[in-house]
């Protein structure tokens, strides 16, 4: 069962790129009793090796990222307004007169131009950055800094809310994700497993590039999140995948062409298990299996990913029935690899 108490503070904590600090504590906090071994490499990535009843078939690796997107201080104007630029991609649409904290401490909202100021197209524009700022209250340059300065990292503030079929949060991307990583490290594990909560996933897949280059993986399972368009004026076929429909396998993205034994042997193992699984339908975007699946002399790779409408907002939304899917296909899965399911000479 999902800990959504766990989830909660998971997304609650502040946790940009670059910046993780809070949330690889909040994660030491919670699996450091269960790991046989804990590394923070030179990045900040937390990896961890849990034992197992028996040793592996073959060596398994399961992902998932600690930062969400958010934005960097980059000036203060002589007036105390604080100038920034995005950290990871974010549709500007989401962020005209959002709360958001500086430096974990420091509370501001994001502004822009009063629309009766405006003229001609100027008024439906997206406001580009240099037209957007973050009031915090302060009366004049020096004011403000005395509480943030260039380089600061702005997080959104969202309250993490929840219905008997929903989640409500910032950074569901991708926290849920390592839930889904503490929720197996606690359980007893059919065989030894290296876990990897990684840093940068936002802004170019650099923590998983160092983390799979260390830990040299036969396999690898990425526990993202996904963006679902199943929202209105969107035909059924672009909608990438939609909430309620379980557990999401790629077949290829930006970044990867995933392996395809293992996608079948997800959703095999989906039906077998009783949990819903959905292809997702669309190549698009990309997660840190870009980086990991050519790590080294390679890695046989696959994302499982809980579907998320109003990814990278302020406000994301996921079915709980989806994370119940993921969190348990995710669980099988493991076991299966690491015993040795697959075909290991595949391409031989």
């Amino acid at each position: 069962m999902i800990d959504y108490a766990l989830l909660q503070k998971l997304c609650a904590a502040d946790g940009i790129s670059g910046d993780e600090n809070a949330v690889r504590e909040l994660i030491l906090a919670e699996i450091r009793p269960f790991a046989d071994s804990v590394t923070i490499d030179p990045l900040g990535n937390l990896l961890i090796h849990k034992k197992g009843k028996s040793r592996p078939k073959t060596k398994l690796m399961l992902s998932a990222h600690m930062d969400e997107v958010g934005l960097m201080v980059t000036d203060i104007t002589s007036d105390g307004y604080l100038k920034f630029d995005e950290v990871g991609g974010i549709d500007r649409r989401v962020l005209i007169g959002k709360n958001v904290t500086v430096n974990q401490t420091v509370n501001g909202v994001i502004g822009v131009k009063p629309i009766h100021l405006t003229k001609g197209d100027e008024s439906s524009a997206i406001p580009s950055y240099s037209e957007l700022y973050i009031d915090i209250g302060a009366q004049s340059a020096q004011e403000a800094q005395q509480y943030v300065s260039p380089g600061d990292s702005v997080c959104f503030v969202s309250e993490f809310t929840q219905t008997t079929e929903t989640i409500r949060s910032k950074a569901i991307d991708d926290r849920f994700g390592c839930l889904v990583l503490i929720d197996l490290i606690k359980s007893e594990l059919d065989f030894d497993t290296d876990f990897a909560f990684v840093v940068q996933e936002e802004v170019g897949l650099h923590g998983a590039t160092v983390a799979a280059y260390t830990l040299d993986p036969d396999y690898a399972l990425v526990i993202e999140t996904t963006t679902a368009a199943d929202i209105p004026e969107i035909d059924a076929q672009k909608q990438v995948c939609r909430l309620g429909e379980g557990a999401v396998i790629s077949m290829m993205d930006k970044r990867t062409i995933y392996d395809k034994e293992m996608a079948a042997l997800a959703l095999k193992t989906a039906e077998e298990i009783g949990v819903k699984a959905q292809i997702k339908r669309a190549v698009a975007g990309g997660n840190d299996a870009g980086v990991i699946h050519k790590s080294r002399g390679g890695v046989r790779t696959l994302a499982v990913s809980l579907p998320c409408r109003y990814l990278h907002a302020p406000n994301c939304v996921a079915a709980k029935d989806d994370c119940e899917s993921v969190l348990q296909l995710t669980r099988a899965l493991a076991s299966l690899v690491a015993k040795g399911t697959l075909n290991h000479d595949y391409f031989s």
